[in-house]
């Protein structure tokens, strides 16, 4: 073998891998996109039953084809509120599960050799998908063809890897050098390592099946890399752990110990079957006879599975274990002053669909926070009385940092691949974001109306208090009619906005005509009537973004 075909081999492999991590992420973001809905719902429903949990994280890796991609998505629930410590265990137990589908779909394409190969017909689906990419209009056939396309694409990236390894199989000089690593803690680490570097396990499983295929390495020693990289594995979702807050690090403990107890678990089983001069590369090949292919993929899954089996009742356990390690500090507390998301953080980029809805749970929080400031500033007008100010200036901090980050956050997401109706919410969200951080103005407006009225020594009359008081209360009903309108797309609810909001013009109008009435009467004086009727154009433009915020939803 020359340096030339040496070189080629080479390239060959490390063009193969670049397209199988094509394809796994081009199959990844399309299954996603076009399952969105589905995606909410399964996560939204991982409190039923650590069962259901496992089940959850299994179904979505096998989606994904990474279960380090689905790891960092759970950090990111955790951050975000959306799981619990326990939730988030079980689904990283099922992601391990997920994860071994690549090994046996590789496997399976391995079959064939005197016919037509399976690896070839599967192959083919990239062309199949790319037609469907170039001439279909709908969004949702699309994303189907970049499904099979990313699909057909896992067998082209397989067949160079295999194709560079079977002429490095043919070299009795390699062969002799890889026979040299034969023991087990030596094999879990190079595949520990070479996991950590291309950032798939599924990657490494398969070139593990591929290099025992071709003879490169025995069935024994691919068995202990694919083992290594379950812990190699755990890299990426370390790295997204350990910079983020404290669920999260424990998220990425939890993820790491279990892996790496499985991995424990099976070495002393292993090293225990030696000593009774069988091994499981031994077993293996007695229950899968003439397919070596099977033999490890089959091996993945049922180490998998065990550990999962084993570890699952034990969830409970090693929450409060990693809860130890990363323990709560009373002086590390955040304050309630300071501004933060609370239902946006940044790993759920990770998952467009999910990002989206915490997306609108945050501008929902934010449109509550706005209305509660309205009503503080109104109550401060009207009474004078500033003990709930240290409350308003916190909520207009917030309201000025969503309005400022949570921009940021959707111009990122709006990167991702995302279905047209996600999309579509994306580009009226940063309006939304405009009309609540102004509502926060017009209350600050109305603060200084309040230091004003303070200033003149003097105060509204009750008469402008009970009609404040009255327009407050419709204002606060076009609020609750406007996040109806904007949480469910109700159409009903956009229609008692609307009436709601005519009624508002009414009635500020009437204020005008009333204070016109106070002042020829002598019960108000020209510089608190300005005040006056400063609120009530104020107060009127509050609700008219809050109908821009309803109208959204057309």
């Amino acid at each position: 073998m020359d340096a030339v075909q040496i070189a080629t081999s080479v390239l060959s492999l490390a063009a193969g891998v670049g397209i199988f991590l094509i394809a796994c992420n081009m199959m990844s973001s399309n299954l996603e996109a076009l399952g969105s809905g589905k995606l909410k719902a399964m996560f939204a429903k991982t409190s039923k039953s650590k069962l259901f949990g496992v089940g959850v994280g299994a179904a979505a890796t096998a989606a994904i084809q990474s279960s380090s991609a689905t790891t960092v998505m759970v950090i990111g629930f955790v951050n975000a509120g959306i799981m619990t410590l326990a939730q988030a265990a079980t689904v990283i137990f099922g992601a391990n599960i997920g994860t071994t589908i690549t090994g046996q779909l590789v496997a399976l394409g391995m079959f064939g050799e005197n016919s037509l190969s399976t690896s070839v017909i599967f192959a083919s689906l990239a062309g199949v998908g790319a037609f469907i990419l170039t001439f279909a209009k709908k969004d949702r056939l699309q994303k189907l063809g970049g499904i099979l396309s990313g699909f057909g694409m896992l067998f082209v990236g397989l067949s160079m890897m295999s194709g560079s390894m079977s002429a490095f199989s043919e070299q009795e000089s390699v062969k002799n050098f890889l026979a040299v690593f034969t023991n087990p803690f030596l094999l879990v680490l190079i595949g520990a390592l070479l996991t950590a570097v291309v950032q798939s396990s599924s990657v490494m499983t398969s070139m593990a099946i591929t290099m025992v295929v071709t003879g490169l390495i025995s069935l024994n020693q691919g068995i202990y890399i694919t083992m290594g990289s379950n812990i190699g594995t755990c890299v990426t979702a370390l790295f997204a752990g350990l910079t983020s807050t404290k669920n999260a690090k424990r998220t990425a403990l939890i993820h790491l110990f279990f892996n790496v107890s499985g991995v424990i678990v099976f070495l002393i089983i292993g090293l225990f079957m030696e000593l009774g001069g069988v091994n499981f590369g031994y077993l293996f090949e007695h229950m899968f006879p003439n397919a070596p292919q099977i033999q490890l993929s089959m091996f993945h899954t049922i180490f998998n599975v065990l550990t999962v089996i084993v570890v699952l009742p034990l969830t409970n356990l090693l929450v409060k274990f990693v809860c130890v390690i990363v323990p709560e500090k009373k002086e590390e507390k955040t304050t309630t002053d300071e501004p933060h998301f609370y239902f946006v953080e940044e790993h759920l980029l990770k998952t467009p669909p999910i990002a989206v809805q915490q997306t609108k749970n945050e501008i929902l929080f934010m449109a509550e926070t706005a209305i509660r400031n309205f009503s503080i500033a109104c109550n401060i007008v009207c009474t004078l009385d500033y003990g709930s100010e240290k409350t308003f200036r916190a909520n207009e901090k917030q309201l000025n940092f969503v309005n400022n980050k949570l921009s940021v956050f959707i111009a990122k997401l709006m990167k991702s691949d995302l279905n047209e109706k996600d999309r579509i919410y994306l580009s009226t969200a940063f309006r939304t974001l405009i009309d609540l951080e102004r509502i926060g103005d017009y209350a600050e407006n109305i603060i200084e109306y309040a230091d004003k009225i303070k200033e003149y020594s003097g105060k509204f009359s009750d008469d402008a208090v009970k009609e404040i008081k009255e327009l407050k209360e419709i204002i606060n009903n076009l609020y609750i009619q406007t996040v109806t309108a904007y949480k469910n797309k109700d159409k009903k609810a956009l229609k008692e906005a609307y009436i709601l909001e005519d009624r508002i013009d009414k009635i500020t109008a009437e204020m005008t005509q009333k204070h016109v009435e106070r002042l020829r009467d002598g019960k108000c004086t020209p510089e608190i009537g300005t005040q006056y009727l400063s609120f009530a154009t104020n107060a009127e433009r509050v609700a008219d973004h809050f109908i821009n915020m309803a109208n959204t939803i057309k």
